[in-house]
């Protein structure tokens, strides 16, 4: 449909609603081709007035409509009727009405009524992540810091996750400002990076560092490098955080692990406890292993190579110096097919343990079990991140030693152009955003990515106080 370029008399709305193929649905569909079209607000409003002639009132699905292309124009003195009218008509609002309430508010002068919305939003829902970081970026953008670092708080205490985008724009908006609270408040954000191994894109990374380079009087200094593969940096010559754990960290996590995600309710919904028990015999009597790899993961590495002639490279590229591999396989890898050959399993079952699971099976959990039972050294090859284990530890320390133990255990597999694969070993060091008090090292990426990743960044950024 296409949109018409004036506001027109009922009896033109009426003509087209009748040539219509489905009029039921004919303002729905021709608010849709406005918002697409960017249409003038009084041609979107002639349509409301003839539908509100018509049947005496405007059904809360238009009036979300009209309202999303007076949000996109920053209409806000038309937001604020439509609030009112939507108010009075319907008890509730859902949630969408609500982020484009705020979302339109937050972006002009009224944008402490975008504040009063989201205080009236929480009484029936947990906001939006939206919806929060339109009123975070509203606060910080009229300099009330002080308000929008309550409003991240609460956002983190009902787990409403941040994106990066806002949690830039907090360095954006402090640069130059002299308020030790809010150096406080943005070291808090550098230290919540830490906690989730979030690594920031450049452009954040730089805002990071204009913000340190600003704050005056205390002399901050950053520059770029890539840490030795020692974990010295060549900036400060300072020594970065050891990725080992601690005896006792590895036990009180190995420990964690085993009965919280192993024992826990997540494992046996995608393999019988008979099974994994099997495993567990399996294990016991061979251990320990030094190497153990996700055999279906690794396979398809390549995608136009034969899957077990990726199994088989990756072994080899391994199995090296008599070291012990595990590999988890599937039970079909067993049959004779066009992508499991059988004289090459059996050429791998001279070079490696295997144990074979139900194809149904959930691989994570014998990967982690036959890992942290084989010990501190043994390491551990996929290319997965691990994400959803990550959630069954309840604590923030085991999830911070979880991630600590995985960054120094995890191998990661490198297809190379003429070689097959190379290795990228576990680091030394510790990937992760760090401190000493008169230092920062925040590791970061090139580019954004919205998927956390297992490849830890290369690049660095160390700042330094002189």
């Amino acid at each position: 449909v296409q949109p018409p370029e004036k506001p027109l008399e009922s009896e033109e709305w009426n003509r087209l609603r009748e040539n219509f193929r489905l009029p039921e649905i004919f303002e729905e569909v021709m608010l849709n081709s406005m918002i697409r079209s960017n249409s003038p607000i009084d041609v979107a409003k002639s349509l409301l007035t003839h539908v509100a002639k018509r049947n005496g009132d405007v059904a809360y699905s238009v009036l979300v409509k009209y309202l999303t292309l007076c949000v996109q124009q920053g209409q806000v003195s038309e937001i604020r009727d439509v609030y009112d009218i939507m108010k009075v008509r319907f008890k509730i609002l859902e949630i969408g009405a609500y982020n484009l309430f705020i979302k339109g508010l937050s972006n002009s002068d009224q944008w402490r009524m975008a504040l009063t919305l989201l205080e009236e939003a929480k009484k029936i829902m947990i906001p939006s992540r939206t919806s929060y970081e339109s009123c975070i970026k509203a606060a910080s953008c009229h300099q009330e810091m002080k308000l929008a670092f309550e409003l991240y708080h609460e956002m983190l205490a009902k787990d409403v996750v941040p994106t990066l985008d806002v949690l830039q724009s907090f360095f954006d908006f402090s640069r130059g400002m002299k308020d030790a609270e809010l150096q406080k408040e943005l070291f808090g954000i550098l230290l919540y990076l830490r906690e989730n191994q979030i690594y920031p894109h450049k452009t954040f990374m730089r805002s990071i560092k204009l913000w340190f380079e600003s704050i005056s009087g205390s002399k901050w200094r950053g520059h770029l490098t890539n840490i030795k593969d020692s974990g010295q940096c060549p900036v400060c010559n300072h020594q970065l955080e050891d990725s080992n754990l601690t005896e006792e960290e590895y036990n009180n996590l190995s420990e964690r692990i085993i009965r919280d995600v192993i024992h826990g309710t997540d494992t046996f919904r995608k393999t019988s406890p008979q099974e994994f028990e099997a495993f567990q015999t399996f294990v016991e009597n061979r251990l320990p292993f030094d190497i153990v790899i996700d055999g279906l993961n690794v396979s398809h590495i390549k995608p136009k190579k034969l899957h077990c002639e990726n199994l088989l490279d990756a072994i080899n590229c391994l199995a090296k110096d008599n070291v012990r591999l595990l590999v988890l396989g599937r039970k079909h890898m067993l049959m004779n097919s066009s992508n499991w050959k059988r004289e090459i399993m059996k050429e791998m079952q001279t070079k490696a343990d295997f144990f074979f699971a139900e194809n149904i099976s959930e691989d994570d959990a014998f990967l982690l079990y036959a890992t942290l039972r084989s010990g501190k050294h043994c390491k551990f090859v996929t290319r997965d991140f691990l994400r959803d284990h990550k959630a069954c530890l309840s604590d923030s320390l085991t999830r911070h030693l979880f991630r600590k133990w995985q960054r120094g255990h995890q191998i990661v597999l490198k297809t190379m152009f003429f070689s097959v694969f190379s290795q990228q070993p576990a680091f030394q060091y510790d990937c992760v955003v760090q401190t000493t008090g008169d230092t920062w090292h925040i590791p970061y990426k090139d580019v954004f990515e919205e998927k956390y990743s297992y490849q830890v960044p290369r690049k660095w950024l160390c700042i330094q106080q002189k």
